[in-house]
């Protein structure tokens, strides 16, 4: 009954359109009011307790990182650079977009983040190119969501304070699944731009201008190798090295591209404290709602239900597949995270799925969700930047997300492509 009140109140407070972070508090309080198995005290206590962590000051910092990177001219470059590459072939643009994400996405942690520091520029650049406006969108906010999966990724911070697993090798083991998603897009784009006759850049640049480019996108190019480099080299933690990308990001866009004026800086730390603020909001209110489940047990019976359903590791699997991508289209990344990893972590270790692969699964689950309605974080920003429809951008995404389906079930069933670089 307690666990009936608890999503039964939620999801009235959601098809109330509360905003998340106040539904899960909401939430809770109905639920202990009815309980009374906790003081109404252990809410607030929670919400500070919850965001006492050292690792989840990475979180504001990669934003702020995103933003900087943003507004200071770095992913211009990079999407430059990248078209020197790609931009002779068939569907150039729409391959040098996905590439440019890989990149940022080793910079900004979050999905959205990087659908609109690219998609802002590469928009309306593809659909001056000839491309279909609903396809360059769809591209893009598919492409976008390889930021959650590349590190730095905050989804992955969050995961590893869930399950005090080590963020470090989360990080390690997203590059592959990353890399994957991204060469599925690019496939996808090539054969697109084939069927749809898009024309090429035919781009024909010296050796000079090579290296002009090259010079210019360098700076940007660093960024990732000094976040990677210098947490996997050991010379400083996650948490730190989206300090590092901060301050090298500011000094970047301040003094070397000069795209980045002191007069903007308020705005850009604005943009990251308002982003910020939301996310630890929920933060707080999932980690309570989830300390109420653990509370009442309902992790336990959930592990219970699921493993007496089916013994069978494949089935479990699937079936866990499912639930996240059900769960993923209706909830929060970051809510998602927190409340469903006590609950599904139990049944995984059960089956012997190593706590590492399976904070993959849930990352990549999680991505997918991010272009899925009603509640998609890079789905809506695409719209933002596009002014097209739900229904319009939805309908171009869906041979993506079926591609993205089969990455999650490639990096489900094969974990060596997960906890081999770790």
């Amino acid at each position: 009954m307690v666990a009936a009140i608890l999503f039964g109140s939620f999801l009235l407070f959601m098809l109330l359109k509360v905003p998340i972070g106040f539904a899960l508090g909401l939430a809770c309080l109905v639920t202990i009011f009815y309980s009374g198995a906790v003081s109404p005290i252990y809410l607030v206590q929670g919400l500070v307790t919850s965001a006492d962590s050292f690792p989840l000051m990475a979180i504001p910092f990669y934003i702020l990182a995103g933003e900087v990177m943003g507004k200071g001219g770095i992913s211009k470059r990079l999407f430059g650079f990248a078209k020197i590459f790609v931009g002779n072939i068939t569907g150039g643009l729409a391959i040098a977009t996905v590439v440019t994400c890989i990149f940022f996405a080793a910079i900004s942690g979050s999905g959205p983040a990087t659908v609109a520091a690219i998609g802002g520029m590469v928009i309306p650049l593809m659909v001056q190119q000839g491309y279909d406006k609903k396809f360059a969108t769809a591209i893009i906010v598919a492409a976008g969501t390889i930021g959650v999966i590349i590190p730095p990724s905050i989804p992955m911070v969050i995961y590893g304070v869930s399950a005090s697993a080590s963020i470090g090798s989360l990080f390690l083991s997203g590059i592959i699944p990353g890399l994957l998603v991204g060469l599925i897009l690019i496939l996808y784009s090539y054969f697109y731009a084939k069927v749809n006759n898009y024309p090429k850049d035919n781009l024909k640049l010296s050796a000079s201008e090579i290296a002009k480019e090259f010079l210019s996108a360098s700076w940007a190019l660093m960024m990732p190798v000094i976040i990677l480099g210098g947490i996997y080299g050991g010379v400083f933690t996650p948490t730190e090295a989206a300090v590092v990308a901060t301050v090298y990001g500011l000094i970047i866009g301040l003094f070397v591209y000069k795209e980045l004026a002191f007069k903007d800086l308020f705005r850009v730390f604005s943009n990251a404290a308002l982003t910020t603020a939301v996310i630890l909001i929920i933060t707080g209110t999932a980690t309570f709602f989830g300390r109420l489940l653990s509370i009442e047990r309902i992790p336990d019976m959930v592990a219970t239900t699921l493993t007496s359903m089916t013994d069978n590791r494949i089935l479990l699997l699937l079936l866990i597949n499912v639930f996240l991508i059900l769960v993923g289209t209706f909830m929060d990344v970051i809510a998602s995270i927190i409340i469903l990893t006590p609950i599904l972590l139990p049944v995984a270790l059960e089956i012997g799925v190593d706590p590492i692969h399976f904070g993959i699964i849930l990352v990549v689950n999680l991505a997918i969700a991010l272009i899925t309605p009603p509640i998609g974080g890079s789905l809506f920003v695409g719209i933002g930047i596009s002014r097209l429809s739900v229904w319009e951008i939805s309908k171009a995404i869906v041979p993506m997300f079926l591609l993205m389906i089969l990455a999650l079930f490639i990096v489900t069933y094969l974990p060596q492509i997960n906890v081999f670089l770790p």
